[in-house]
């Protein structure tokens, strides 16, 4: 039996991923009673009706969350095999996806949504340092958060809980304030004094070969990969959940979307990675001199 615990920030997804998860063949339990864990488990062992099992457990248990470390405890003891997946998101997101969907927070009571989260992430602590498998759904999309999840749950992907988001921008339009790292490319060579070219975006392999002329893109890109392939592996080691790689040009439409392209076909041999890339500028077709 291969069974899951499901948990996380309420808003971060936990729903949706015991969906995908049923969708996958999983026999998933939403909000079973903490104290009929260990019986349910029982249950499905003796059973074998079910080898793929996933419980959702989140804040609405309340107090019963105390019982989780006991019944923890008796699982290794008894050499139950389990696995604990976390969902979470930024304290923003969280905020911005509860007031547009006008919900109140559990814990919020009649207080504000970001109280709530802050007592949230308390009680919820020790399941997260628990957490064999952390997903941060802060950028995902919902077809990005199943891919992440058939990766893990169908193709048995190694998962090392960093998402990685490269994504472009234009200075222009501001940098983006969850940036982990920004990367500055205004210094290779610009599409957009070449008329032809002014139209296109570094999607495009014209675009792309003029950004690379000379090879000062590719020295760059050299040196940025070499980077990111010892920095990443300490992130991970430093328990980090998200990484957002910002490259920025002027307007956010050749140069950045260029490097960010061929950063992303890089990363990809990370395969343990969570992986996304995102060209925030590239259709803002501003006529202002760059």
């Amino acid at each position: 039996m291969k069974l899951v615990i499901v948990t996380g920030m309420s808003g971060a997804g936990k729903t949706v991923a015991l969906k995908m998860m049923e969708d996958m063949g999983y026999y998933c339990v939403d909000n079973l009673p903490i104290p009929l864990m260990e019986k349910f488990a029982q249950l499905v062992l003796d059973g074998h009706e079910h080898s793929l099992v996933a419980l959702g457990i989140d804040i609405r248990s309340g107090e019963d969350l105390s019982m989780l470390e006991g019944i923890f405890d008796a699982w290794k003891q008894k050499a139950l095999s389990y696995k604990i997946l976390f969902l979470d998101a930024g304290d923003r997101v969280l905020i911005k996806r509860y007031k547009e969907t006008r919900r109140n927070h559990p814990l919020a009571g009649g207080g504000r949504v970001d109280q709530g989260i802050e007592k949230e992430r308390a009680k919820l602590g020790f399941l997260k340092k628990k957490a064999d498998l952390i997903i941060d759904t802060s950028r995902l999309l919902t077809r990005e958060l199943r891919q992440e999840l058939e990766k893990i749950f169908m193709e048995d992907q190694n998962y090392e809980n960093l998402f990685v988001t490269v994504l472009s921008f234009g200075f222009k339009y501001g940098i983006p304030s969850d940036a982990d790292l920004v990367f500055d490319v205004r210094f290779l060579p610009n599409p957009y004094y070449v008329e032809e070219l002014r139209p296109r975006t570094g999607e495009e392999k014209e675009v792309q070969d003029y950004v690379m002329q000379g090879g000062t893109a590719e020295e760059f890109l050299r040196k940025l990969t070499d980077m990111l392939d010892f920095l990443i592996p300490n992130y991970v080691l430093e328990g980090k959940n998200q990484l957002v790689i910002g490259i920025g040009c002027t307007g956010g439409k050749h140069r950045s979307v260029t490097i960010a392209d061929a950063l992303h076909r890089h990363l990809k041999t990370h395969r343990e990675l969570g992986l996304k890339i995102e060209h925030r500028d590239v259709e803002k077709d501003s006529r202002q001199k760059k």
